[in-house]
């Protein structure tokens, strides 16, 4: 097929990229000409594994193009994503502005059928305006189709997650767009559903919200782990066990961030809000997840007594492994709070440095583990990179100035560490 993708970021470049390996045509706008000109060239402005060797691939092979041009990339195709950013506003709601302008843009340049696809995660209800605006704006009566077709790409393995997901969603209201979007997604060979157009777009929210109360909720449990002397691996282990309740994101720690949790979390209690329903249970989430970084903090500052004048190591500035996005990274905030309170902060992270240069004031970048820990009187693992997870204990030991890990992310077994002679401190490992 034909397609193209309004919006070269995360999600555009990943659907784009995956969608020509699959042999489609695939175009690519953006209306940042200079992330353009570098894509046109192979360069990936982020970091995602395999991703800069597809975009090659199929640029060389010529099923893959970028432009700058929106109104070219919609003539030159049937089948239109929408892939651009929904910023939250200040009130957590999602700033639409995007959607819409691209809504309008393509109603006005339209020369016959479209098939407008919605990828973009959004409020429920907005493919209704989408339809509405291009109602509004198109030219002589040419027809369309609106579909929802939200993504669950994760940071990291996302290559993997487009070609092997779990399922295709597809809310749609006609059998033409039934017939071109089951076709598209038919080499994939994975379970299609197919729904009303709402209940698509609160499928993508919903999703998100139930997987931040799961890491809430084992977050939770940690600190009842440590008040007793239990182990929140074990616990978790125990739970997930059970088939109703699954292993996957129960997993304790400093807590979640990146680009979907915290903002769709925000949205949704707003959307929800406005629908006239007080969702108490994410307002929760969100607090627990605040709150748990405050209590990383407070163990540190325990351990420590003074945090003033001391040197703190972070391994981990990314809010995951595999990928370099710091955005509601909770690494970020831990690190403000300790340089706050008076530390040097030395950090580093295998793929996040240069953007948290821009990012992060008052902190030593380093450029490696151990260089790192040199000195410091604390060692804070705050991404759960395999790179830490391989670290020379004995290297790390003579570089500190005080054995004392402080593992944020539960990687390592404390009996182990504690036999090589460090101050282990997990969440919820049965530390207090």
């Amino acid at each position: 097929m034909n397609i193209s993708i309004i919006g070269s970021g995360y999600v555009g470049l990943v659907t784009g990229a995956c969608f020509a390996e699959l042999g489609n045509k695939v175009i690519c706008a953006d209306n940042d000409s200079k992330k353009i000109s570098c894509l046109k060239k192979g360069v990936v402005p982020i970091y995602e594994p395999g991703l800069e060797e597809m975009i090659r691939l199929n640029l060389k092979k010529k099923r893959l193009k970028f432009t700058s041009s929106i109104k070219s990339a919609v003539k030159s195709s049937e089948v239109i994503f929408i892939a651009v950013g929904t910023p939250a506003l200040e009130n957590g709601e999602a700033d639409l502005t995007g959607i819409e302008n691209v809504a309008r843009t393509i109603a006005q340049n339209m020369d016959g059928y479209r098939l407008i696809v919605e990828k973009s995660t959004v409020p429920v209800e907005t493919c209704a305006w989408v339809k509405k605006t291009i109602s509004t704006y198109v030219r002589k009566g040419h027809k369309f189709d609106v579909v929802s077709n939200p993504e669950f790409l994760r940071e990291g393995s996302a290559i993997n997650d487009f070609t092997h997901p779990d399922r295709v969603i597809l809310g749609l209201e006609s059998a033409r767009a039934r017939q071109m979007m089951t076709s598209l997604y038919r080499p994939l060979n994975r379970p299609i559903l197919v729904t009303n157009i709402k209940s698509a777009e609160l499928i993508k929210h919903s999703s998100n919200a139930f997987l931040a109360t799961k890491i809430s909720f084992i977050n939770a449990i940690s600190r009842i782990c440590d008040k007793v002397g239990a182990d929140v691996k074990e616990v978790a282990e125990g739970m997930g066990l059970d088939s109703r309740i699954g292993r996957h994101f129960l997993h304790a720690g400093i807590g979640y961030g990146g680009s979907c949790f915290p903002k769709d979390l925000e949205a949704f209690i707003n959307i929800a809000g406005k629908l006239g329903y007080e969702f108490g249970i994410l307002k929760a989430v969100r607090e627990t997840n605040e709150e748990q970084k405050r209590f990383v903090l407070q163990k540190i500052k325990d351990e420590l007594w003074i945090i003033k004048d001391k040197t703190i190591a972070v391994l981990g500035l990314a809010f995951k492994p595999n990928t370099d996005d710091l955005r509601n990274a909770p690494s970020v905030d831990l690190i403000r709070a300790l340089v706050q309170e008076g530390a040097r902060v030395k950090v580093y992270d295998p793929k996040a440095m240069d953007k948290a240069r821009g990012l992060l004031k008052d902190v030593v970048f380093c450029k490696d583990i151990y260089h790192t820990a040199n000195s410091a009187e604390c060692l804070i693992v705050a991404t759960e990179w395999n790179e830490f997870k391989e670290m020379d204990f004995s290297r790390i030991k003579k570089a500190l100035k005080r054995p004392l890990i402080v593992d944020a992310r539960n990687i390592y077994e404390p009996g182990l560490l504690k036999a090589e002679g460090f101050t282990y401190i997990g969440i919820g490992r049965g530390n207090e």
